[in-house]
């Protein structure tokens, strides 16, 4: 099989707006993880204070609460430390912004910040950040033919109620630390922070070549991670008791949750599937059977956000299963196909930075390759 490398030159028109915002990461995101620190930790000294809306423990959904890593948590207990930690967190982003930093208070600042994007976009949340991904394209599509029987508002009101936009919120958060604090190391070692690459430095495992190599194996193992889940529920959904008792497949099929499994399986699998294209020429070129676009260039944002939102999804999901796994019972860990998904994130994760590190032109600011 074969790996295309696409270069691609800067374009002649001046970018809009929001091109120009984005391109210009490095200098806003850690004011922007400021912002968010701080206007968070306000929350969090109101909810201390008694307002409502504190979206954990108490006020969360009755069913989300035992996923939740703050299911025991309560507004006043809980609430004096957001406030503590935002306030923190808003000085060490705007440290992250303009600080010098080198030796100790450098690893210092950049732990905080790697913390701080973790514990937002892996810990806080919970499995239902990937149950909204995976199940709003088929509402988007199917409701208009009754399936789910739902209104629109209905399904906005069952999967995005506040205690689930707040976990949207802190995957939001953590993102900006994440590109905050990424801007910083950069920044601190005297890189590009716009794309990493360091003048007379070789790039190792960061140049295409070596993103070519070790990304083609990521990819493939990603590929056949969703594959171990989606038999296991497609077994179920024929009535086949996998790894669970036939009580157990007899309750599935009486609730009728058994063909939403059915349905998640299959979204895994097509996931999979798609997996390859980090790594095949249709990755960066729409095959033939794309009609309208077959030969044009794929733009690189398309496969990059798309992978992105699904391995930092299995990523909260995968986290809780681990969490919340009696280690001490092999047939509970064993038999659990949602087992699969922290490392599926894991190696999903590593085929995207492959096929991002392989693709990506010229630096629009160091001119590196």
């Amino acid at each position: 099989m074969t790996t295309t490398t696409i270069t691609t030159t800067a374009p002649a028109r001046s970018p809009g707006p929001v091109r120009r915002a984005i391109r210009a990461w490095p200098d806003w995101t850690p004011y922007a993880a400021a912002a968010w620190s701080a206007a968070y930790g306000l929350l969090g000294l109101l909810w201390a204070l008694g307002v409502d809306g504190y979206p954990f423990g108490p006020g969360d959904l009755p069913d989300g609460r035992e996923e939740s890593i703050l299911g025991a948590s309560t507004a006043a207990g809980t609430g004096p430390w957001i406030a503590g930690l935002g306030l923190a967190g808003a000085a060490v982003a705007l440290g992250l912004a303009r600080s010098p930093a080198r030796g100790i208070a450098r690893v210092a600042l950049a732990g905080w910040g790697w913390a701080s994007a973790a514990l937002l976009i892996v810990l806080v949340p919970d499995q239902r950040v990937l149950t909204a991904v995976a199940y709003t394209p088929l509402a988007l599509v199917g409701i208009p033919f009754g399936w789910p029987p739902l209104t629109y508002a209905e399904f906005v009101e069952k999967v995005y109620p506040w205690p689930n936009v707040n976990q949207w919120i802190c995957v939001a958060g953590g993102l900006l630390w994440a590109a905050a604090t990424l801007a910083f190391q950069r920044r601190t070692v005297r890189a590009c922070v716009h794309c990493g690459r360091r003048a007379g430095h070789t790039h190792g495992w960061t140049s295409r070549a070596g993103a070519a190599r070790w990304g083609r194996w990521a990819a493939y193992a990603a590929f056949l991670m969703p594959f171990g889940y989606a038999l296991v529920r497609w077994a179920w959904a024929l009535g086949v008791p996998l790894t669970i008792s036939q009580e157990f497949l007899d309750e599935l099929h009486d609730s009728g949750m058994v063909w939403a499994g059915a349905y998640l399986a299959t979204f895994a699998a097509a996931g999979g599937v798609l997996t390859l294209g980090l790594t095949q020429r249709w990755g960066v070129i729409w095959p033939r059977w794309v009609l309208g676009l077959a030969g044009k260039p794929v733009p690189r944002a398309f496969p990059l956000v798309f992978a992105t939102t699904v391995a930092l999804s299995l990523a909260s999901a995968g986290s809780v299963i681990l969490r919340l796994t009696d280690w001490t019972d092999p047939a509970e860990w064993a038999g659990n196909p949602m087992m699969l998904f922290a490392p599926w994130a894991v190696l999903l994760g590593a085929a995207t930075l492959g096929y991002h590190l392989r693709t990506r032109p010229a630096c629009r600011v160091c001119g590196a390759l």
